[in-house]
């Protein structure tokens, strides 16, 4: 979807989308991650009519942000504004999760779990999404907990994985069954104390 959504509102010159263009201010960190939580981060540079490209670059490449190391990459993945180059989307993206950026190791994640852009590599998944879940990534927890109903990872995670899923926080009712349905699952896979110690506020692994 997102991807479509791009290839019908990309523009890559001023003649393609009109000539009166406004100076665009370069996100701050902050506006940044924030447009990374809602998966608005690509839309947003189309929308400001790709003016930032060299901004974003420079604070990738030389000033190492993950936060843009993440964009830049996500911009080379999907071609927006910039040639495609799929190998080296990946590797600003991985640079940003060696930088611990939790929606980038979630991401990457993802795509080791479904291959895209990659062969699928569920070990390989299970490490990125891990340390993101460790990081009260929901996204990556139900991932997570999917992966291991799947019969893979270690039954020594499942009790974190079940704590962080007891603990987990949303508004949203699907979610919310889905995570139910998942914790359910996984606590067929542990003895009773287990569970209980899981679901205490205090429980360390």
């Amino acid at each position: 979807m997102r991807a479509l959504l791009i290839l019908v509102i990309i523009c890559f010159t001023p003649a393609v989308c009109g000539q009166n263009l406004t100076a665009v201010q370069i996100y701050t960190d902050d506006q940044l991650l924030s447009l990374i939580k809602e998966n608005k981060h690509l839309s947003q540079v189309v929308l400001d009519e790709c003016q930032l490209v060299q901004d974003i670059e420079v604070r990738a490449l030389k000033a190492k942000m993950p936060s843009y190391q993440f964009l830049w990459g996500d911009m080379l993945a999907y071609g927006v504004c910039v040639k495609k180059d799929i190998e080296l989307g990946l590797h600003y993206m991985r640079l940003a999760a060696d930088q611990g950026l939790v929606e980038s190791l979630e991401q990457m994640g993802r795509y080791y779990h479904v291959g895209k852009f990659m062969q699928a590599d569920i070990e390989q998944a299970v490490v990125f999404l891990k340390a993101a879940a460790s990081m009260n990534n929901l996204a990556a927890q139900m991932r997570l907990a999917t992966i291991y109903q799947q019969g893979h990872g270690s039954p020594l995670d499942y009790p974190e994985l079940y704590s962080q899923l007891h603990h987990a926080i949303t508004d949203d009712k699907a979610t919310y069954k889905k995570i139910n349905k998942l914790k359910n699952q996984l606590a067929l896979k542990m003895p009773g104390h287990v569970i209980a110690a899981a679901k205490r506020a205090d429980y360390t692994n």
